[in-house]
């Protein structure tokens, strides 16, 4: 089974719904928190599991959120929030040469939106919230163990306290960093490399604000970043190849200052640390997501270099893929074998964004001769090819990944679908249900699009949205388009035909939505 309809397919019975239902989600971050409330949201149970005690912290490293996440944001009403709490930036420049240019993005958001990762997960947090998570904080996992139709977590409280806990679920999944206890108690390897060591992190005032929102330069042995949290203090990322030091070696503001002049010309009167760290950056990825009942995801997945500020949205991202299947299973209405999609469709995205980061990140720290003419020769030749110049950006800001489709598929299946027009108002806004969207040409609904029966173009017998209404909205296009397409709660294709009948529409749902 693929994540996308293939209605000539022979059509399994799903199994029954687990008799428990349950998942226990490990990691309250971004990642987890989007996971568990979009499973709530569905109506599956949810335990989150955090080592940490309650509370957002505000020093995290990501901040920036790119378009393809802003538009998963937006199909759960969260996106105008954010927006309104971040600022936005369309336009960023790299090596001083290399301009890039957003606002020609197919999307909706066709910028960067510049937030610290707190405020996201602030919005995510009671969004769960409000779903029905269960959140278990400090509770620090110390084993998994599976059995045939559960999976047990073993976790213990604060300090030891009152001996390990049992906790038992149908399915698992790790969301719990780069240090996952999950991952390393299924017994998945971590293989990967340090790409750079001793990048220096300060939160900082500045007497000269910036001319750009983002600042970014890379001048002989060093570069630096800088960008605004909103609240008065900035973020300054910085790296000195003279500066190889562990990451527990004590860090000075005036360390920050010097790496900030030699890569930006000038340390803008910077001042007022309220908080200051190393740390090294590595390439890692597991060769699995997936252990049985057990998945993994966000940085227990991956982890790379923050160039390009990928980490956050891929994360995001595997939560919005994963969660709609294990809804899907645990109702009953999908065959098991669709999770192992989430591999087959995210494993490949992990890869790519190792490969896009490690290779801004390489740039940078070019040093050689013959790696400075590269670097000046590849910025050159994206300004001027815009196709290749669109294709990393698209890989960059999320947009252009496209999953599998099944042989002979139309060639919008496994695309992902813009924010398009219909006749009732926006895709996104009619994705908030967290169901399955069925967009038909406007001459195919001879009844209100959203009615029960509904019937499609020369059908000879109804395909309900009723008889599926928890799984599947069913919407009219705004324009003339004869096509129909089926979107899967992540905004990607399931399914799409041109002047389809109802029999095909009909075996496209059973195939992915389940039957009535």
């Amino acid at each position: 089974m693929t994540g996308t309809a293939d209605p000539t397919r022979t059509i399994s019975t799903p199994r029954p719904a687990t008799a428990l239902r349950d998942v226990i989600v490990v990691g309250a971050g971004p990642t987890g928190l989007l996971l568990a409330g979009d499973l709530a949201a569905a109506g599956v149970p949810v335990t989150l599991v955090e080592k940490r005690p309650h509370g957002i912290s505000n020093l995290s490293r990501a901040f920036a959120v790119h378009a393809r996440t802003l538009e998963q944001l937006d199909a759960r009403g969260l996106a105008d929030e954010l927006e309104a709490r971040g600022r936005t930036v369309d336009r960023i420049r790299l090596f001083g040469r290399l301009s890039v240019r957003l606002d020609t993005l197919p999307s909706r958001f066709n910028h960067v939106l510049v937030i610290p990762q707190y405020e996201v997960e602030e919005v995510l947090e009671r969004r769960a919230a409000e779903a029905g998570v269960r959140f278990r904080y400090e509770a620090e996992v110390t084993g998994v163990r599976q059995g045939g139709d559960t999976v047990t977590v073993e976790v213990r409280g604060p300090r030891g306290e009152g001996g390990p806990e049992e906790l038992t679920a149908a399915y698992v999944v790790g969301a719990d960093g780069h240090r996952s206890a999950v991952r390393e108690a299924i017994g998945l390897p971590f293989p990967g490399r340090s790409v750079i060591r001793s990048v220096v992190l300060a939160d900082v005032r500045l007497d000269e604000e910036p001319e750009m929102l983002l600042t970014a330069g890379a001048v002989g042995d060093a570069f630096a970043f800088l960008v605004p949290f909103g609240d008065s203090y900035y973020r300054v990322v910085g790296w000195h190849r003279g500066r190889d030091v562990p990451d527990s070696e004590p860090l000075e503001l005036d360390e920050v200052r010097e790496i900030t002049r030699l890569a930006l010309g000038r340390d803008y009167g910077m001042r007022d640390a309220r908080w200051m760290s190393r740390f090294h950056s590595d390439e890692r990825q597991a060769p699995a997501y997936r252990v049985g009942r057990v998945f993994l995801a966000g940085d227990a997945a991956h982890v790379h270099s923050p160039a390009g500020g990928q980490g956050l949205n891929t994360g995001l991202q595997d939560a919005a893929n994963l969660g709609w299947k294990l809804a899907a299973v645990l109702g009953g209405h999908a065959d098991p074998a669709l999770l192992d999609t989430y591999q087959a469709e995210r494993h490949p995205v992990g890869r790519s964004v190792l490969r896009s980061s490690g290779g801004i990140v390489r740039l940078a720290m070019a040093k050689y001769p013959w790696t400075l003419a590269f670097r000046t020769v590849l910025t050159m030749f994206l300004n001027r090819v815009g196709p290749v110049r669109a294709r990393a950006i698209g890989q960059i800001t999320g947009i252009g990944y496209k999953y599998g489709a099944p042989r002979g598929a139309h060639r919008l299946v496994g695309t992902r679908v813009p924010d398009v027009t219909l006749r009732s108002g926006r895709l996104h806004e009619a994705m908030r249900g967290g169901r399955f969207v069925l967009i038909t040409p406007r001459t195919s609904a001879r009844t209100s699009a959203r009615s029960s029966p509904c019937t499609s173009p020369r059908s000879s017998g109804p395909h309900t949205a009723g008889n599926r209404k928890d799984r599947l909205t069913v919407e009219e296009w705004a324009s003339n388009r004869r096509t129909t397409v089926l979107v899967r709660p992540d905004g990607y294709v399931a399914w799409a035909a041109e002047d389809a009948d109802g029999p095909a529409v009909e075996a496209a749902l059973t195939a992915a939505v389940g039957a009535p």
